[in-house]
């Protein structure tokens, strides 16, 4: 097994996710099998508490882990399945460990930050690289770990610890160090500046680790002089300084270090058997980075949310909206939209934010509604949902989004309300689960995959499936449309074509007699993939772009030119 350790430096958010995962897919391009794990030093558990505007969205995995979006990043470059023990979290750690304690495992020893917190941190990353990610469920060769926050932080150094006793026990040749840094460029003299990654590197070795290659974040390509200073200052070859600058799409990255020879220098390092014939998986990705490039056709969504002042909050949604609008040949543009400013108590009290906001949701070409928590923002939302539905605007309703349509429609023909906000209501037509505890808040969700059944054959959304008689997709959440009102709704042609296996849980709704108007109760952005987008976000887009009918006619295939 082959461990790549990506480090960051000088700052957090430097792009380690976007680099790890790069790293991995050049790797996986040249036929070996690569697995990746996060490790956050904060001391939560998992992710799943997080107010996206902590560390951005929270990502499901299959087995219903809630975890940092990095492990979203690397799903969708590598194309694997990873499990919530990918994601390592010194809460985690802590909680092993002190359960050993309780249970008596260390003997009466003092139970101690060196060894045991560090031990148990090394075991878990060798018990979790030889997991299989793949299809074919082959062990893994490869393994790229990134550890989350910046060298020197207090809540990172056990860990930095841990890598420092591992690269021993694994020998040279198993272990490599990336340390990502950044290279400022100030405005004042426009000259790129070395300082911040000696520093950083210098503080790095101190710890006991030497990064075998340093990868700097510019804003504009490395010049030579530069690369040669850092070469000098910290320790290592020209060719072992990577310039990462800034790129017009991510899926540009993997090409980046290809060209610089990180693939030669890392099977040099690591002493790994790798064919040098042409990478099939490489020209995928610069085809799909020159398409991107050169599309002219536009295609708007307003996404109508309330964590909107911070992009990563959607960062799944953004990239399944990407994702399909490379596959239609449409430049994506999407118009956020904070919903309670489309709420009429707005218009009182800053009628500009309010009226801005209904130009933008009346000018995008399609609406989605995603997932969310709590009642802040959610008549926005209905106004949204509602404006949809009479215009027949393509609509996408995800998770919280779906339930809202749900009550949007039942509001205009029964008093409804969902029981997550009215916990009084008349007619709750989004309810409690059974299950759900309501006095705990962490992991009382219905979460992982789950398998949808589909009702009826002439759903868009099966179509767009490929005709599929179920699909298996992603769940996080802790409300439900009410069963027993199903039957009011389907009389006024607004359908539940997916339910769960039991019949009990709405899944799909459908409206007749609109374009498309979709609610989903999964969540199905965590499942696209660059070269395979998710189906109802592929069927908002090619609706918003008027291409759905002349799609679904085709048996569901793109034409070469559209």
């Amino acid at each position: 097994m082959k461990y790549i350790l990506v480090t960051g430096g000088v700052i957090s958010g430097i792009g380690k996710g976007i680099i790890a995962s790069s790293v991995g897919t050049i790797l996986k391009s040249c036929g070996l099998h690569v697995t990746a794990i996060k490790i956050d030093p904060y001391i939560n558990i998992d992710a799943g508490t997080f107010s996206p505007y902590e560390h951005g969205e929270v990502f499901v995995l299959d087995d219903g882990g809630e975890v940092d979006l990095d492990l979203g990043n690397y799903e969708r470059f590598l194309d694997i399945r990873l499990t919530r023990d990918n994601n390592l979290t010194t809460g985690k750690i802590y909680q092993s460990v002190i359960n050993k304690e309780r249970r008596g495992d260390y003997l009466g020893k003092t139970v101690q930050v060196v060894p045991h917190i560090t031990d148990a941190i090394q075991e878990w990353v060798v018990k979790q690289a030889k997991v299989p990610v793949d299809d074919d469920d082959v062990e893994p060769q490869v393994c790229v770990i990134e550890l989350g926050g910046t060298v020197g932080d207090i809540e990172s150094m056990p860990f930095i610890e841990a890598f420092r006793q591992f690269q021993f026990k694994v020998k040279r040749e198993n272990f490599c160090n990336i340390h990502v840094s950044l290279i400022p460029q100030p405005s004042a003299t426009g000259e790129q500046k070395t300082k911040p990654t000696q520093n950083s590197v210098r503080e790095l070795r101190g710890l006991g680790l030497s990064p075998d290659l340093i990868m700097c974040r510019c804003s504009t390509a490395l010049e030579n002089s530069v690369k040669e200073k850092i070469s000098m200052f910290c320790h290592v070859e020209p060719e072992q300084v990577i310039c990462v600058h800034d790129v017009s799409s991510i899926y540009r990255v993997p090409l980046l270090l290809e060209n610089q020879g990180v693939v030669g220098y890392l099977s040099r390092r690591l002493n790994m058997p790798i064919e040098t014939k042409p990478r099939k998986m490489l020209t995928k990705w610069k085809e799909m980075s020159d398409r991107s490039d050169r599309l002219l056709e536009h295609c708007s969504i307003a996404l109508v949310g309330k964590y909107t002042k911070f992009s990563d909050s959607y960062a799944s949604v953004i990239k399944a909206l990407e994702h399909s609008a490379l596959a239609i040949s449409h430049k994506l543009e999407v118009k956020y939209i904070d919903s309670a400013y489309l709420e009429p108590s707005t218009l009182q009290e800053d009628p500009v934010k309010y009226h801005e906001a209904w130009q933008k949701l009346c000018s995008a070409d399609g609406i989605l509604v995603p997932g969310g928590f709590g009642v802040r923002g959610t008549e926005g939302k209905i106004h949204a949902i509602n404006w949809a539905r009479n215009q027949k605007k393509p609509f996408l309703g995800v998770c919280l989004g779906m339930q809202l349509a749900v009550c949007e429609f039942a509001r205009n023909t029964l008093d409804a309300n969902s029981t997550e906000f009215d916990p009084e209501s008349k007619h709750p037509v989004v309810i409690d689960m059974p299950e759900h505890n309501p006095g705990q808040m962490g992991g009382t969700m219905r979460l992982g995959k789950r398998r949808t059944i589909f009702k009826t054959n002439n759903s868009v959304l099966r179509k767009l499936y490929g005709d599929a008689e179920y699909v298996d997709e992603r769940h996080r959440h802790r409300f439900e449309v009410n069963p027993e009102l199903k039957s009011h709704f389907e009389e006024k042609g607004f359908r539940f074509v997916g339910q769960d296996v039991e019949g009990e849980r709405m899944e799909v709704i459908e409206l007749d007699d609109h374009p498309y108007f979709v609610g989903v109760q999964y969540h199905p952005e965590f499942t696209s993939r660059p070269i395979k987008p998710s189906p109802p976000y592929l069927g908002l887009l090619l609706a918003s772009a008027g291409k759905l009918q002349g799609y679904l006619q085709k048996g569901c295939r793109l034409s070469p030119r559209s």
